[in-house]
């Protein structure tokens, strides 16, 4: 890959990763995990083809921006999905519980 190449893939990851967000706000899982896949793919791809290509400045600039831009949308969709994370646990956490109670007790 050329720094082209390579920016233009930090870029199109800006435009997963603010879809993950809307689908994060939407509470729209299915859609969230689809597209956290695309964008694994993408660093796949900047992993095997090399993302360590020489970059001019301008393009440094703006793979610096990318990077940012994921990593602010990376922190808001955290804190929709963490308390979220944390509401199943707690669910799947009782129903454990729950079942052991009932295993206990011959319920």
């Amino acid at each position: 890959m050329n720094g082209h190449e390579v920016v233009s893939l930090y870029e199109a990851m800006v435009g997963i990763t603010d879809q993950m967000l809307a689908a994060a706000t939407a509470n729209d899982w299915d859609r969230l995990v689809t597209l956290e896949q695309q964008c694994a793919a993408c660093v796949r791809q900047l992993k095997a083809d090399g993302d360590n290509q020489p970059l001019a400045a301008q393009e440094r600039t703006r793979k610096v921006d990318a990077i940012r831009r994921m990593l602010a949308a990376d922190r808001q969709i955290r804190d929709i999905t963490q308390p979220w994370m944390a509401k199943l646990s707690a669910m799947i956490n009782n129903t454990g519980t729950e079942r052991r109670v009932a295993r206990a007790y011959g319920v």
